[in-house]
This record gives structure tokens, sequence and C-alpha cells, in this order.
């Protein structure tokens, strides 16, 4: 990464492993990127960021007291005082209790659900916080699988099985020539669900294409 690609950010890490701690401040820094807070726990955390005030947080899901859904919490009350700001949850794990409303706390911000075991190279790690700090949304697969099962309520039901297909491989940051390729199938069908998703779901204004992923994370993680 060239200081041109990609301005320097400011990032506070949570993690109670000291070891996966370290390693992903070092991978941050190598990236170019400052490592302006660190964390073992979820409380504090919160205290890093307030006095911090960082570009990005990433975070990990479980940690003490309890190692259970601490890290998701924490990222729901600083998204509740610090609104916009994006996280990344970096987790061995996949919870989707709190990922409806980290959605709903996030007013167009961003959100990244990175599955650590499928992390399987630094530079994908890095491209994805960058593409969280500049207001993606990035899902990893097996979530947004656990969440399209619980997805059968609101505006979602309007959509075709293909039309939910395309917009679960729409929230795990792919691109049109992506799902094109995914699917087995022409841009031009994939543009033509695209634009059948964006009328059937309320996200008039702004980037329609994060609001419909929004969309559907929150009503498939509530």
């Amino acid at each position: 990464m060239t200081p041109e690609a990609s301005p320097s950010l400011r990032i506070a890490v949570a993690d109670d492993s000291p070891l996966l701690r370290a390693g992903v401040e070092a991978v941050i820094e190598s990236a170019g990127h400052v490592v302006c807070g660190s964390a073992t726990d979820a409380d504090i955390l919160v205290d890093v960021v307030s006095a911090t005030a960082p570009d990005l947080v990433i975070t990990d899901v479980r940690m003490p007291p309890t190692h259970t859904d601490e890290g998701l919490r924490a990222a729901a009350t600083l998204r509740r005082n610090h609104p916009g700001l994006p996280v990344v949850v970096l987790s061995q794990y996949i919870s989707v209790a709190y990922l409806g409303e980290l959605l709903d706390r996030s007013e167009g911000g961003a959100i990244g659900y990175l599955l650590k075991d499928r992390v399987g190279h630094v530079r994908h790690f890095v491209e994805s916080v960058e593409a969280v700090a500049g207001g993606a949304t990035i899902v990893d697969p097996d979530v947004v699988r656990a969440l399209v099962g619980r997805s059968r309520r609101g505006g979602l039901r309007e959509l075709t099985p293909r039309e939910r297909e395309v917009l679960a491989l729409m929230a795990e940051g792919q691109t049109n020539a992506g799902i094109a390729r995914t699917l087995v199938v022409s841009e031009g069908a994939v543009r033509k669900h695209v634009g059948a998703i964006f009328a059937k779901l309320p996200v008039d204004g702004g980037d329609r294409r994060v609001r419909a992923v929004l969309s559907y994370l929150r009503e498939a993680g509530n």
C-alpha cells in the first residue's frame, strides 16, 4: 500500500488475546495506518474510543468478563455515543444478535463482520478494513448465510429467491461483475435484479446499494 492509495487511518483495536491483538496491530501498522488505542475488554474499548476518537474500531466478539458478546455490545454502545463510527467485528464466531442494533445505530455508517478463520490473506483483511472506513458494508458469507435463514419478514418478503441471493452477495461486498461470475449470469441480468431490489426496498436517496444492504441486514439480524 502507498500513501497515495489510501490515507492513513487511526484505528482502535480490541481483543483479549495479546497474541492476536498484537498480530492485528502489526498488520494495521504495516499497511501504513496508526493504532491509536488498544483494549483487552469491552469497558476499556469504550474508554479508549472516547479518549482517542479513532477513524475506525476493530473488535472481537467474545471478551472478558463473560466471554460471550461483550464486543458486540460495546460496538453498539460506541455507535450510540459516536454515530457513524465505522466498526469491523473480527471474530471466530457468528453472532447476529446485535448486528441489527449496530446497523440501526449506524446512521448510514459502515460495518464489517469478518471471521478470523476465513481471513486468509493480510491484503484482503487490510482492503476490507479500508473499505469499511470508506463507507462500505462487508459481511462474511457465513454470517450472511446465518442471516438469510432468519430473513423471512418485512420488505424482504417482496424479493424473489434470486433477488434475495443477489442481495446476499451484495452484503458480502461483491460488485455486479463479481455477482455475475458467482451466479454464472450476465452483468445485465445482475443489474436488472439490483434494480428490482431497489424498487422493492425502502432505499431512496444516498447510496442505494449501501442502503439496500443495510435494510437487508437490519431485517435479517433483528
